[in-house]
């Protein structure tokens, strides 16, 4: 027997054994390569290019000459092949032929574009809310895009749904947008003359019939914050503060007018009556955000609340301030959240700097009960912060990163990466589209889809102009 029959009697045996035992199927294939060019020159130096690619590879091209017709209508997409031209292949051979292998994402309703897939260049249209946890979560390095990826979902979210949008906005870069928009802006600062009411509530607070436990856990968190200490409130004082924060919400419980809500001046007042040693502790504690030079929190709500956009601009607090600042504004968010659930709508709350927030003990804890709470009263944060060990200080921040089956992953630390691997996932290759990646560019994971996207936005364009944040392109408006 020549050895040519062996050989190919071996490849045959091999191939039966596929097709008996290895669930194997047998295709019959035709593979055609359509080739156009503007010159017979350059069509010709095509060719010859594609001849050698194909022979690197031990495989043979046949050109189908005085056939071209044929080719060409076995090429357009309509299903048609009168080549007779045919090679058997198996199942594992055929698939490898298949175009259908890039995930794509594409849904209806109130979906919002989020970029061009980076493989098909196909739009990437989602919508968070048909997420089992629609919370988010835009992570990446200084100049990789967040605070513009932030304001374009904005901007998105308010022209395509009829949902409320709320942002926590720590370095005043959101209000050319939510100006253009003719939303609110409400600036919080110790020379403002606009103020929120840290003590505001309404009826729907809390999913019990009475709002004040949660309030109460609130104004907790808000004077742990204010007294500080190695270790906060003493037990006495939690007690204190929870009989002052009954006393004072008694009579507007009983009859609910906004010109008579309580404020912290009223609460320290109550604090003040009390005998126990401890009340003159909170209270001098108080004192200075109740009489004192940081007392921007001690008045009634004077701003519009009801504006479908409102920005909370807090880059003037100082460092004092600002992390009251933000306790004080989530608690706004959620007055807010529960408003729009009786009304059967949804409220997006954007949190950027989030980092700030996860440092201190009382402001974490706070946005991790967000986190928890804010899925079934239709509420959907998403944070924006620079780096994912941020996210993993504790286990109790981890349920942060835990409850967000929408992350929008931008330029990644070499160290970030790392973790973003392990936690969500992501194959080495699929890393590289968050490895020194340009502004715009990342990897988008929504449930269990993992998509590499780009989003070139166009520079000449007014809503371009007032997302920006770049100096020399912000300077030129």
């Amino acid at each position: 027997m020549s050895s040519d029959i062996g050989t190919f009697g071996k490849e045959a045996k091999s191939l039966l054994t596929d097709l008996q035992s290895r669930n194997e199927r047998l295709f019959m294939v035709t593979i055609l390569i359509m080739n156009t060019a503007d010159t017979k020159r350059q069509l010709d130096n095509i060719v010859f290019q594609e001849a050698g690619i194909a022979q690197k590879y031990n495989c043979q091209l046949k050109r189908l000459d005085y056939r071209q017709e044929d080719g060409i209508m076995a090429c357009v997409p309509i299903g048609i092949s009168n080549i007779e031209i045919k090679r058997g292949l198996t199942t594992s051979s055929t698939a490898i032929f298949v175009p259908f292998t890039t995930q794509e994402l594409f849904q209806g309703g109130e979906a919002l574009y989020y970029g061009l897939n980076a493989l098909s260049n196909n739009m990437i249209i989602c919508d968070c809310k048909q997420l089992k946890n629609p919370n988010g979560l835009i992570l990446g390095t200084p100049g990789s895009g967040k605070s513009f990826s932030a304001k374009l979902e904005i901007a998105n979210a308010f022209l395509t749904t009829k949902d409320d949008i709320i942002i926590c906005d720590p370095e005043a870069e959101y209000f050319p947008l939510v100006d253009r928009l003719h939303g609110q802006v409400i600036k919080i600062s110790p020379t403002s003359a606009q103020y929120i009411n840290p003590l505001d509530i309404n009826v729907n607070y809390s999913e019990d019939e009475n709002p004040l436990a949660l309030k109460s856990d609130f104004i907790l968190s808000l004077c742990e914050l204010i007294v500080g200490g190695k270790n906060g409130l003493e037990p006495i004082e939690k007690t204190i503060i929870d009989r002052c924060v009954r006393l004072v919400y008694r009579d507007y419980l009983a009859n609910p007018d906004t010109a008579e809500m309580p404020i912290l001046q009223d609460l320290y007042d109550l604090i003040m009556k009390q005998t126990e040693p401890e009340a003159q502790r909170i209270a001098t504690a108080l004192e200075m955000y109740v009489t004192g030079s940081l007392n921007v929190f001690n008045h009634r709500t004077n701003v519009d609340m009801n504006n479908r956009l409102i920005c909370f601009d807090i880059k003037e607090l100082g460092k004092q301030l600002k992390k009251l600042g933000m306790l004080v504004v989530q608690d706004c968010v959620w007055n807010r959240v529960t408003v729009n659930r009786a009304d059967h709508k949804s409220t997006r709350y954007y949190i950027d700097e989030f980092h700030l927030l996860l440092k201190e003990e009382q402001t974490a804890a706070y946005s991790c009960e967000i986190w928890k709470r804010f899925r079934k009263w239709g509420g959907i944060p998403t944070g924006l912060t620079q780096n994912v060990k941020d996210l993993l200080a504790s286990r109790e921040i981890e349920n942060i990163f835990e409850n967000s089956d929408f992350i929008y992953m931008l330029n990644q630390a070499g160290g970030d990466r790392q973790i973003l691997a392990k936690q969500l996932n992501i194959s080495p290759h699929q890393l590289s589209y968050v490895t020194n990646s340009g502004a715009g560019e990342g990897l988008i994971f929504y449930g269990n889809c993992i998509i590499p996207f780009v989003d070139k936005f166009p520079k000449d364009t007014q809503l371009y102009r007032i997302m920006t944040t770049k100096l020399e392109e912000t300077s030129t408006n």
